[in-house]
């Protein structure tokens, strides 16, 4: 909806509320036109229903006011004396309008001094859940949410089952676009996980134009930001052609990576490593980067071997004589590449560093073996390159990188004349806002979704001649900034590389701290409550939060003895 739909959409409620109401508020020894002012209706209403004025903040903060606007009906419905358990579920079910009703058709005098406390058990029950998800949403939504770590695209500093908090207010909270949405839930209902099919957790209309409040920090090269998956399409988001986003901004799925290139810059990977503005880019010391590598030994490599100097990522080969098919489509559960057939019903097998499960090996009583192969492949960094070549058992390690000129899969932009991969990309250039491009036949693939999806122009291409709402362009002027995230797991990261830029409406906020992780059911007791950006080792606020927890239990259990005195 544009901004004047919501005016409309706005004045709309306001005669509903005046049509509703006009009567009450002149029981209330209030003037029948005050209902009708808005804004200042609701200051006059929190003072009919007793309750304190900066509720009305409340009424107009996205997500919050629908959670506040049936607390309201239910209010004003009790301040005139209906405040049976069978007028809160009428108010609740009539979407207000038993409001109506208490206006025209009864009598009702205004309860000046009625209590505000909940009559019944089940009553402060329910009050109390609702006040706690209204303050725990208006915290999720607009200061801090909690995030986990799914994938290692980040792995050395974030780990896959980081739980993390994640600020809001760093580079500005983003009003939600979607105006009617469960509270605290993404973009799927629990029920998903249950009935395996997808369950919308909001509805697509009406939807709010972008908003986001004014950060008191910039973007900075190399920050881990969490940002909503630009391409997250309900489609195919390889071949965007085929059709535009279908999810409203803010319910596009969740991604956090580092941000490597800025508003302005030229970014270029070679080899893996990113330079900007011909200039590689120096990554802070606890950022530690991951490629793969092959590892040669003609001793062969054990896997207990490889395990002395990293738990991530490499692989492990078996030989297995399988004796039934069962036992075959089981095992290729966990294979990573086309089984090798050696002779009838022997294979030999690739899987990743945790191999065959005991369980499956017991339960299905696989005849396998592990090979200790003379190559090994593993993902790791250039600290541990270093101490594998002093391995008096390692012959040579060489690192895994696609040659400049070989074309990968799925590259941004998707140009056959440009010979791009995950390890040697670009060079490229990252918009910024107000900066102005040329605009031809082969610049087009490059800002083409800027300009269509992000910045909502109709685009059309006849022949070789552009056309930006209905206008002939040779150039372009971007109207938002634009930014490129990728992920220190270089060669094992789903990024930018793959899907192209990240506008600034996208962003939803700063990684600050870690406040759980756990690893195969295991807590890592060492990164709780640590911080995440910065150099140095992580700072651990861990003693401070045992206190203040201590400190609360001891205050609550104090209180309550003094109670008892008293």
């Amino acid at each position: 909806m544009t901004i004047n739909e919501w005016l409309i959409f706005f004045l709309i409620v306001q005669v509903i509320h005046f049509a509703g109401t006009w009567k009450l508020y002149q029981r209330a020894n209030r003037k029948a036109w005050e209902a009708a002012i808005p804004v200042y209706n609701a200051f006059i209403l929190m003072r009919i229903i007793k309750r304190p004025k900066w509720w009305v903040f409340l009424l107009f903060v996205p997500i919050i006011n629908q959670l506040m606007f049936p607390i309201i009906w239910i209010e004003t419905a009790r301040s005139f004396g209906f405040n049976k358990r069978k007028d809160t579920i009428l108010v609740l079910l009539t979407l207000g309008f038993y409001l109506y009703y208490i206006n025209y058709a009864t009598n009702s005098t205004h309860k000046i001094n009625r209590s505000l406390n909940p009559r019944t058990g089940l009553g402060e029950w329910v009050h109390s859940i609702a006040y706690a998800i209204i303050a725990a949403t208006l915290v999720h939504t607009y200061i801090m949410q909690p995030y986990t770590i799914p994938t290692s695209s980040l792995e050395k500093t974030l780990l896959v089952g980081d739980y993390l908090f994640v600020s809001k207010f760093h580079y500005g909270a983003r009003v939600p676009t979607t105006t009617i949405s469960t509270p605290m839930l993404h973009d799927s209902l629990p029920t998903s996980l249950i009935s395996g099919k997808n369950t919308k957790s909001y509805l697509n209309k009406p939807l709010l134009p972008y908003l986001r409040f004014p950060g008191f920090q910039k973007i900075k090269r190399n920050d881990i930001v969490v940002f909503n998956w630009p391409v997250d399409t309900l489609v195919h988001w390889m071949d965007p052609s085929k059709g535009a986003d279908l999810k409203p901004l803010d319910k596009k799925t969740n991604y956090v990576k580092r941000c490597v290139g800025i508003p302005g810059d030229t970014l270029e990977v070679r080899d893996g490593y990113v330079f900007i503005n011909g200039k590689q880019n120096i990554l802070p010391d606890r950022a530690k980067l991951l490629f793969y590598n092959k590892i040669y030994s003609n001793k062969g490599l054990s896997t207990k071997k490889l395990l002395r100097y990293t738990n991530k990522e490499f692989e492990r080969k078996f030989i297995i004589n399988f004796t039934s098919q069962n036992q075959f489509d089981k095992v290729m559960n966990f294979v990573t590449d086309n089984p090798e057939k050696i002779k009838d019903n022997q294979f030999k097998i690739t899987t990743s560093e945790g191999g065959i499960p005991k369980w499956v090996i017991s339960n299905y009583k696989l005849d396998i073996k592990e090979i200790r192969t003379k190559i090994r492949k593993a993902n790791i960094t250039d600290e541990i390159v270093a101490k594998l070549r002093n391995d008096s058992e390692v012959d040579s390690v060489i690192k895994v990188i696609k040659p400049k000129g070989v074309k990968g899969n799925y590259m941004f932009p998707e140009v056959s004349s440009l010979s791009w991969n995950t390890d040697n990309y670009g060079p490229i250039y990252i918009p910024k806002k107000g900066s102005t491009i040329e605009l031809n036949i082969n610049s087009l693939p490059f800002y083409k979704r800027i300009i269509k999806e992000y910045e909502n122009n109709q685009l059309d291409v006849i022949g070789e001649h552009i056309f930006i709402n209905g206008k002939k362009a040779s150039s372009y002027t971007f109207n938002q900034d634009y930014y490129w995230m990728m992920g220190d797991n270089r060669q094992n990261s789903l990024d930018a590389r793959s899907w192209g830029y990240v506008p600034f409406d996208h962003v939803v906020g700063k990684p600050v701290m870690i406040w759980f992780s756990i690893e195969n059911g295991e807590i890592r007791w060492e990164r709780l409550f640590t911080t995440v950006g910065g150099n140095g080792e992580p700072v651990s606020y861990l003693l401070y939060v045992l206190i203040a927890i201590a400190g609360y239990f001891g205050y609550s259990f104090i209180k309550k003895n003094r109670k008892k005195v008293s």
